[in-house]
């Protein structure tokens, strides 16, 4: 007789505290960074592995068990030809955005002369960049963004759906940025603003969009 794998049992600080309970839900290690990852779109297990340098497979498939059963997400298998199994955020899981961004913003002074043991993707300057251009709520349409590392798109304003992603944009983009990753921080601990980067040459804005003219402050 085949025996059945049981889950372990949930963890929880035992709390009536809403700090307590969030916690209980995305205070272990990883869970936050897959969201991050996952903010931007339906991704495939072996791309949240590559994109989350570190973490085991153990870990990482415990995680994401995890996070289906508290509903932060759901696992999907994608129609022909693509046949695979992708991982996305539920509405409540989606609702981490501030949450992370706040983190972010929290943290961004740690973030000093990057260590040789740092890695790095693009994509993970999506999420304060976003905070730093949606500030007003002006900022609406899709931008493309290309770093040194690499390029990624944000869905400006959006109310659902992805906050970014990765590589070039689907479509034709309202607007184009070109930033370093320096500037891209500086704009994101508020210590610089989009438009000065203009000014100073640090950041060249393409496009003759609605976006393109509020970004460039023209």
């Amino acid at each position: 007789m085949s025996r059945l794998r049981r889950m372990p049992p949930r963890r929880s600080y035992d709390q009536y505290c809403s700090a307590a309970r969030a916690l209980d839900a995305v205070g272990d290690r990883w869970t936050l960074l897959i969201v991050r990852e996952l903010l931007g779109g339906p991704r495939r297990y072996t791309d949240l592995h590559a994109d989350l340098p570190g973490v085991s497979t153990d870990v990482l498939a415990s995680r994401l068990k995890d996070m289906e059963r508290d509903g932060l997400t759901t696992r999907r298998r994608l129609p022909p030809p693509g046949a695979v199994y992708v991982y996305e955020l539920t509405g409540r899981g989606r609702e981490l955005l501030p949450v992370l961004q706040a983190l972010g913003s929290w943290g961004a002074p740690a973030l000093a002369e990057r260590r040789a043991t740092d890695a790095v993707r693009a994509h993970w300057f999506a999420l304060p960049l976003l905070r730093s251009l949606e500030g007003d709520g002006l900022a609406v349409g899709l931008l493309e963004i290309r770093l040194e590392e690499g390029r990624f798109h944000l869905h400006l304003g959006a109310a659902e759906g992805p906050a970014y992603g990765e590589g070039p944009a689907p479509e034709e983009p309202d607007a184009r940025l070109v930033i370093d990753a320096d500037t891209c921080m500086a704009l994101s601990r508020e210590t610089l603003t989009l438009h000065q980067a203009v000014r100073e040459g640090r950041a060249e804005i393409t496009g003759e969009s609605a976006l393109a003219k509020l970004l460039r402050g023209d």
